[in-house]
């Protein structure tokens, strides 16, 4: 397991040390991280380098090295993905684990430090629960036993990511639901390849203990047998788009995670998510499709070679909705290497404006923003250096940016029941917002 945990500074210097077990010399360890990784002269530092029978597992993140440090053979995965977690919980309380932060919340860190650890071993990195032993532990001397039994029940109970005396004036949901689309797009315009990768995040501001049901248009849930059945959801449909709209087919998604307030053992049995919310923002549910894709961007590039020079043309058609509208689209095009000169016409867009980057040999066109159902074009000329050997130009693939107020995988929120038994209020009483977040990933299109 982890023997100690360092985290320093781009310089090296020591900002946070915590030693768990004896297997190890603190000082020596310290060192011997800095000199072989820290201030390698290779300047090769892999994420886990084994120096005189220890390992040490880092991650450098805004300027910061954070460490662990093992003498036994851990399973390096657990490892990572624990400090990567302790590193998010980190952000909960606050913000970005920079030096500046790390330097002015110190004793904070140490105090997750101590709760997340215990003889190397992890324990819980939910920041609801720390949030619980943060907040409490500072006034727990003055509390009675009931109070400090109450305390520790909520952390190790069954649902230790939620207070059981929380309260709201008004009861609130904000769900968003994001995606990243990546793709790879023949000259042609015929797409070759493509995946959504997509999570669904949730801010939850609901009074006592209440449960959720919720509901997307799954294949194997139970939303798409009614929507086979030619049901009505009626009160239970959040009605995110305008009235008349039709709903979505169901889609098939091929890898899900939800987050550890889910019952996996009503989505196996009946194939329901149903949950009792964290308070807060927290993400529910990721996802992961490769089936009936829809492209929120066609790019067709045309390229025309002359003996000393190249015409290249890239022409964008936005394939969604004329009522949706994209914005701060950026299409990066690349140039060969031994271009001399690049001439951008006034005319040469018909949207938007392009500007040659020398140090990136690329042309950038950027759009404000572009409605569906729209084409915009982009036209320029390269000049070549001459030279006695020609060399084939390996055309690399042109890049796209973008976000579109809606999901490529035709994901889409049926319903969100919640339901409070003890404090008797319902779906009628609280507020609701959905809002769709699609974004590019590595959006390629082969010249």
């Amino acid at each position: 397991m982890i023997s100690a945990l360092f985290v320093y500074n781009h310089k090296g210097e020591l900002l946070i040390s915590r030693t768990y077990r004896d297997d190890i010399d603190t000082k020596t360890a310290l060192d011997t991280f800095r000199a072989h990784v820290i201030h390698s002269r290779t300047g090769v530092r892999p994420p886990v380098n084994t120096i005189s029978n220890k390992s040490y597992m880092h991650i450098y993140r805004h300027q910061v090295w954070f460490v662990a440090v093992t003498a036994d053979n851990t399973n390096a995965t657990m490892v990572f993905s624990f400090m990567e977690k302790f590193m998010d919980t980190c952000g909960q309380f606050f913000g970005e684990f920079t030096e500046i932060n790390v330097k002015n919340n110190f004793s904070l860190i140490y105090e997750l430090l101590d709760e997340v650890l215990d003889f190397g071993y992890p324990q819980t990195t939910d920041p609801d629960a720390l949030k619980i032993l943060s907040d409490d532990s500072k006034d727990s001397k003055g509390k009675g036993n009931m109070d400090v039994n109450k305390i520790s029940s909520q952390v190790t109970g069954q649902i230790g990511w939620r207070r059981q005396d929380i309260s709201y004036r008004h009861n609130e949901l904000w769900l968003d639901v994001e995606e990243k689309v990546s793709c790879v797009i023949s000259p042609s315009g015929q797409m070759l390849s493509a995946h959504c990768a997509g999570i669904i995040k949730m801010k939850c501001q609901l009074s006592g203990m209440p449960e959720c049901k919720f509901g997307i248009n799954d294949m194997l849930g139970e939303a798409a047998k009614k929507f086979k059945a030619g049901e009505k959801s009626g009160k239970e449909a959040i009605k995110s788009k305008k009235k008349g709209g039709e709903k979505k087919s169901p889609i098939a998604i091929d890898d899900l995670t939800f987050h550890q307030c889910v019952k996996l053992g009503k989505f196996d049995s009946n194939r329901s998510i149903s949950f009792i919310p964290p308070d807060g923002e927290f993400d529910l549910m990721k996802y992961r499709t490769t089936t009936n894709i829809k492209l929120p961007f066609v790019v067709t590039p045309m390229i025309q070679e002359l003996p000393d020079a190249i015409e290249i043309t890239v022409v964008v058609r936005t394939d969604f909705d004329s009522k949706f509208t994209s914005p701060k689209v950026e299409v990066t095009i690349p140039i060969p290497t031994n271009a001399s000169s690049v001439y951008i016409p006034s005319s040469g867009t018909s949207k938007g404006k392009a500007k040659y980057k020398g140090g990136a040999n690329s042309v950038v066109w950027r759009m404000k923003n572009i409605s569906g159902g729209k084409t915009a074009q982009c036209q320029f000329r390269i000049d070549l250096l001459k030279s006695a050997k020609k060399k084939k130009w390996v055309r690399p693939p042109i890049r796209m940016t973008f976000e579109v107020p809606f999901a490529s995988s035709g994901l889409e929120v049926w319903y969100l029941q919640v339901r409070e038994n003890k404090l008797g209020y319902d779906d009628t009483t609280i507020r609701k917002w959905v809002r769709y977040i699609g974004s590019s990933g590595d959006y390629e299109s082969r010249l």
